[in-house]
């Protein structure tokens, strides 16, 4: 029996048309790809490049798995250095600010405009509208187009159904606000005696994640995490901040309803589907291998809020790098635009839980059968009505890293919140300001 998967990417190849012979001279291509959350994204990303080498003789391209997103970053820059980059990348939306200024990813706009084997040519603004809104801050930089998005996210509440009932509340009515978060946690922590066996609530603090989480709190809060507009500012020693920081802290310390200490994603997950915690934010791209895994009913529902609905987005898009031949370039162009087409990203929405960034995917029969069948998964694009674009900085890695120290620091009893803070804001200021003194502080007449 042929397995769902292939079964599916085999539909991909007969919407292209026919599986034809590989042509004598195909150009050989890699596909720099990361398996950053839960799920089987290695085997479906084979499974979708079968697809795409099948309906396209002419390019051969090889997926090429690089760990999570801050090694894809590293792996990506060094065969830039090496002379040998990859035709495209499936980069973490949030990095590409920082590739920009550093002139190692290449804007796409003359390839939009010339089109390709499956797409005709078309503007700049009308290509990048397919996608929802919220997506393209993080895509489109100075006017630009650097990005094309792929597969994208934003966190949620996920909740144990079974657990809501058995502490006496509505699983139907998910917290909506950091006060209701914090009660229905309460309610369903358990104890025996100094030991926690079950977790009310659980949200991993690891790097890259710890600072996707805070940031979601933060906006929440009210707040902006950075300086949308600009790669040398970020907001951490703010008001917004240090109420979202100190929630978390609280959610640790005082109501203790959280375990202490950094907490890494896959650990959050596996205590959710061990039942060992009641409720967990993570991203929507664990919404598929959560639904295939867990052994009890479950939802999801919108972060809460204290100040308003407003989350960050999250995932990745796919942009080119720098030095690659006339040959490649348009080669890796043909698979970007075979892989964000609205078949395409249905399909990857579908096996994933990431949400399909082409609004038209959403049209489409097959995906309509799926949201009717799968409600929760509409509730990640719903969610988008509220979402603002992903941290994105000059130096984006360690500039986040600042915050990420503090944040774990405070978790682990060893930072107050508003110290932790300052201190974060010290260090990012101190990463970003040749950029800041190159651009901002450059002034006219200025020695």
């Amino acid at each position: 029996m042929i397995s769902w998967w292939k079964g599916a990417a085999l539909a991909l190849v007969a919407a292209a048309g026919l599986a034809a012979p590989r042509t004598a001279r195909a150009t050989d291509i890699e596909l720099f790809f990361p398996v950053p959350v839960d799920g089987a994204l290695a085997r479906n990303m084979t499974g979708l490049i079968k697809a795409f080498n099948d309906s396209h003789p002419d390019i051969k391209a090889t997926p090429v798995f690089t760990g999570s997103y801050d090694d894809t970053l590293l792996k990506t820059r060094a065969a830039i250095k090496a002379g040998k980059p990859p035709a495209a990348v499936i980069m973490s939306a949030n990095f590409l600010t920082d590739l920009a200024i550093e002139r190692e990813i290449a804007p796409m706009d003359d390839l939009i405009e010339k089109g390709g084997k499956d797409q005709a040519g078309t503007t700049p603004d009308a290509f990048m509208g397919r996608f929802f809104p919220a997506l393209l801050p993080n895509a489109v930089i100075d006017r630009k187009v650097y990005g094309v998005p792929f597969h994208n996210s934003t966190p949620l509440l996920y909740i144990n159904a079974d657990h809501f009932k058995e502490a006496g509340l509505d699983p139907a009515k998910p917290p909506r606000t950091w006060a209701e978060l914090t009660d229905a946690a309460r309610k369903l922590t358990k104890r025996e005696g100094d030991r926690t066996t079950r977790w009310g609530l659980m949200m991993p603090s690891n790097y890259d994640y710890g600072g996707w989480i805070l940031e979601a709190l933060t906006m929440s809060n009210g707040g902006r995490y950075y300086n949308e507009e600009y790669g040398g500012e970020v907001y951490y020693d703010t008001p917004t901040m240090l109420g979202a920081l100190t929630f978390w802290s609280d959610l640790v310390h005082k109501a203790k309803v959280h375990p202490a200490g950094e907490q890494k994603g896959p650990a959050v997950t596996g205590a959710f589907l061990a039942g060992q915690a009641s409720m967990m934010i993570i991203s929507t791209g664990s919404l598929t291998f959560i639904r295939d895994t867990a052994k009890f009913p479950f939802r999801v529902a919108f972060v809460p809020m204290n100040v308003r609905q407003a989350v960050p987005i999250g995932g990745a898009s796919l942009v080119q790098p720098t030095g690659l031949s006339d040959e490649k370039r348009a080669a890796g162009w043909t698979l970007i635009q075979w892989l964000t087409s609205p078949e395409t990203s249905g399909w990857w929405s579908r096996a994933t839980g990431y949400f399909a960034p082409n609004k038209a995917a959403y049209d489409l029969p097959e995906m309509k059968a799926f949201l009717e069948k799968n409600p929760d998964a509409k509730i990640a694009v719903d969610q988008l009505a509220n979402a603002k674009p992903w941290f994105a900085t000059y130096r984006t890695v360690p500039v986040r890293k600042a915050i990420e120290d503090e944040l774990q620091a405070v978790l682990s009893a060893k930072r107050q919140p508003k110290e932790a803070l300052v201190a974060a804001q010290k260090a990012a200021d101190a990463l970003m300001r040749p950029y800041v003194e190159d651009t901002a502080l450059r002034l006219p007449g200025a020695e």
